[in-house]
């Protein structure tokens, strides 16, 4: 009996202590992505997944980091390891609850970023309907999911403007262009923008959108407030720094 309640004593320990590690550990990370150090951060969600693996709000903040430092990367096998890394996460996500819009908003961002890749072009259709499919389904259960809003309009802004060999691919397997839709485009980043008003992807990609359906005034009203936002990730920089270049060409 003594025994078992040592057991229980230090099996109670080691949860306690591991809980600690979490927090701190979380701490770590959000304070290195405030400072835009992303692989530090990425590095300090995985050392919790490893204490906690099936923490949904982690495995899509690892899934984030994934697609944002594999989104610059240049060695085009570097950037296929990071996004299949990245949808390794979302799919763990997922797969611990199919319900939740943080999982499902993963599972769609991560497909958007799949088709940048050079894969076939029946992969490349299978990741534009799962855009969709799973942004649709994050935001059946949370409409108010700020970057699930984005992440749809984005998808009917691409579907639109898209060109080249993804066109090709999209129409040829796809039987046809989807149904994309600036102004619901437009409507899903507005949403956004008022869920989440200094996510500069959003901004820069609406702007982008009012631009495309020939609203100059709004691109620009966009875009000026799009440039003075500060800098939450390291992306921000760039996409900062397109704005400019577009806000420049309008006025």
């Amino acid at each position: 009996m003594q025994r078992i309640i040592c057991l229980c004593l230090l099996f109670g320990w080691i949860n306690t202590a591991d809980a600690q590690d979490i927090v701190i550990l979380a701490k770590e990370a959000d304070n290195a992505e405030r400072q835009l150090k992303e692989p530090e951060a990425l590095a300090k969600y995985k050392q919790i997944l490893v204490l906690e693996p099936n923490q949904i709000k982690y495995l899509v903040k690892a899934a984030e980091l994934e697609v944002a430092i594999g989104g610059r990367e240049k060695d085009e096998k570097n950037k296929r390891l990071l996004f299949e890394s990245a949808m390794a996460y979302a799919q763990r996500a997922l797969a611990i609850d199919p319900n939740n819009a943080d999982a499902n908003y993963a599972m769609a961002t991560v497909s958007g970023k799949m088709t940048d890749l050079d894969i076939e072009n029946k992969k490349i259709v299978a990741y534009v309907k799962e855009v969709k499919q799973y942004a649709d389904k994050a935001l059946s259960i949370n409409p108010n999911h700020a970057r699930a809003n984005y992440t749809l309009g984005k998808w009917h802004y691409e579907m639109v403007t898209l060109s080249g060999i993804k066109k090709a691919a999209v129409k040829l397997f796809y039987g046809g262009l989807p149904n994309g839709d600036l102004d619901k485009a437009i409507l899903y980043m507005e949403k956004c923008r008022t869920l989440e008003p200094y996510f500069v992807t959003n901004q820069l990609d609406l702007a982008k959108a009012y631009k495309e359906s020939r609203q100059p005034a709004k691109a620009i009203e966009v875009l000026e407030k799009l440039v003075k936002m500060p800098n939450r990730s390291f992306n921000d920089i760039a996409m900062k720094a397109e704005g400019a270049k577009i806000l420049a060409s309008l006025q």
